[in-house]
C-alpha cells in the first residue's frame, strides 16, 4: 500500500478540520498524518488494543483509533484523530470510511491479491486480464495449482493468517479469503507438476490447521494450470471437488478433482434423470428394499474387487454364505454381481441413490 495515497486523503481532511488526523501501520508506526513531524514515529503500544477492538474504536493515549479493512485478523493499517472527545470519534469513523475507500481504490489497481480474487470469482473481463497483468506485472504463463480450504463451523477467523505462514511469498503464492468458512489459496508450481504434489501441500495445510487451530479442514483441489485466465476454472474444480466428495467419500478431507471418477459426471444429472435411471435398474424390487447388512456385503464385494474369497474372508464367513447372499441379491434385483457389466450396473446406482439422498430426494 502506497502511504502517498493515504496522505493524500489526509491533506484533503485538514481543510476541514484542525485536528490532528493521519494514519498508522501495523507496528504502530505513523506513515500519514496531519503533523508531519509525526510520521515516522512509533506507538508500539496502540497496536495490542487496537488488534483486541477487532473493528471497534480504540481511545489511546489521547487519540482515538480505528483499524482500516484488512482481509486477516491482525489489522493492517488504522486511522487516527487527536482526542478521546464525541468529536474525534466521529471525526474517526468519517475518517476509516475515507481511508478505506482509498485503499480499496488503490487495491484494485495495484494489488496482485486482489487482481487474483477478481479473476477466480469471474469479476473481470477476460480482455482485462492481460491488460492488469502487464500494468501489474504479473507472470500469466506459469503453472499454478488452486486449492479450496473449508472449515467446518463455527468458523476461526484465525485460519487465513496460520495458512498464510506455509505461503509466505506474497508475489507468487495467494492465500485469498473467500467467505467466513473459505479461503483459496493459489500457489506457482514446477513444471511438470503431478497430484501427488498437490495432495501433498494439500496435506500441509491440513496438518498446520490441526496442529495450531484444532481445525480437521476439507481441502478441495482443481488442477493444475499453465495460464491465469485458467484459474477461474481451476477454483470452479475445487469447489466441485468439494461438493462432489461431501456425497460420494465422506471420510476423505482431501479431494482432488482429478480423482472424482464417475462421481463427477453423475453431480451434473438432473435429478429427474437420475430418479429414471434407478427406476429402470431396479424393476423388481427399489433398491431400497435391500437392508443395511446386504448393502454392506455388497459394498465389501466391491472393495474386493468382486472377488468371493476374499470378500468372504474379509466379513469373516464361509465363501458358500457369501455366494448364497449374492443370490438373494440376484434375486432381489434380477442383477448378478458376480458379472462385470451387472456389477458397475450396481455400483452406478448405489452412487445415484447417495446423490438422490443429499438432494433431500430419497424414494
Amino acid at each position: 500500500m502506497s502511504n502517498r495515497i493515504f496522505q493524500s486523503v489526509v491533506l484533503q481532511m485538514k481543510e476541514g478540520t484542525d485536528r490532528v488526523i493521519g494514519v498508522i501501520d501495523a507496528e504502530g508506526t505513523v506513515v500519514a498524518c496531519g503533523d508531519l513531524s509525526l510520521i515516522g514515529e512509533r506507538w508500539a503500544g496502540a497496536v495490542e488494543p487496537i488488534n483486541a477492538a477487532e473493528s471497534g474504536q480504540v481511545r489511546f493515549d489521547g487519540r482515538t483509533f480505528k483499524a482500516l479493512s484488512s482481509w486477516g485478523t491482525q489489522f493492517d493499517y488504522a486511522c487516527f484523530v487527536q482526542g478521546e472527545d464525541d468529536e474525534a470519534k466521529a471525526l474517526c469513523c468519517l475518517a476509516a470510511v475515507a481511508f478505506n475507500g482509498a485503499k480499496q481504490n488503490y487495491e484494485e489497481k495495484h494489488d496482485k491479491g486482489t487482481f487474483v480474487k477478481n479473476i477466480i470469482s469471474d469479476n473481470i473481463l477476460l480482455g482485462d486480464i492481460y491488460i492488469r497483468a502487464k500494468e501489474l506485472h504479473f507472470v500469466c504463463d506459469v503453472p499454478r495449482g488452486v486449492f479450496l480450504v473449508r472449515q467446518p463451523e463455527p468458523a476461526d477467523p484465525a485460519m487465513i493468517d496460520t495458512i498464510q505462514t506455509l505461503f509466505p511469498d506474497k508475489q507468487t503464492d495467494f492465500v485469498l479469503s473467500i467467505s467466513e468458512t473459505d479461503v483459496a489459496v493459489i500457489k506457482q508450481m514446477p513444471e511438470g507438476t503431478e497430484g501427488k504434489r498437490l495432495d501433498k501441500i494439500a496435506q500441509q495445510i491440513e496438518d498446520r490447521l490441526i496442529s495450531e487451530l484444532e481445525i480437521k479442514p476439507v481441502v478441495g483441489i482443481g488442477t493444475v494450470v499453465t495460464n491465469i485466465r485458467d484459474l477461474a476454472r481451476s477454483y470452479k474444480e475445487a469447489q466441485m471437488a468439494i461438493e462432489v466428495g461431501k456425497v460420494f467419500d465422506t471420510e476423505r478431507s482431501i479431494i482432488n478433482y482429478d480423482n472424482l471418477g464417475i462421481g463427477r459426471l453423475i453431480y451434473q444429472l438432473p435429478t429427474t434423470l437420475c430418479e429414471m435411471f434407478l427406476r429402470e435398474v431396479f424393476k423388481k424390487n427399489p433398491i431400497g428394499a435391500l437392508d443395511q447388512e446386504t448393502l454392506f456385503t455388497i459394498n465389501k464385494f466391491f472393495e474386493n474387487n468382486l472377488n468371493v474369497s476374499e470378500t468372504a474372508r474379509k466379513l469373516f464367513v464361509h465363501r458358500n454364505t457369501l455366494v448364497y447372499r449374492l443370490e438373494k441379491i440376484k434375486k432381489l434385483t434380477g442383477l448378478d454381481l458376480r458379472e462385470f457389466d451387472d456389477a458397475i450396473t450396481f455400483k452406478v446406482a448405489l452412487m445415484v441413490k447417495k446423490y438422490l439422498v443429499s438432494r433431500g430426494i430419497d424414494n
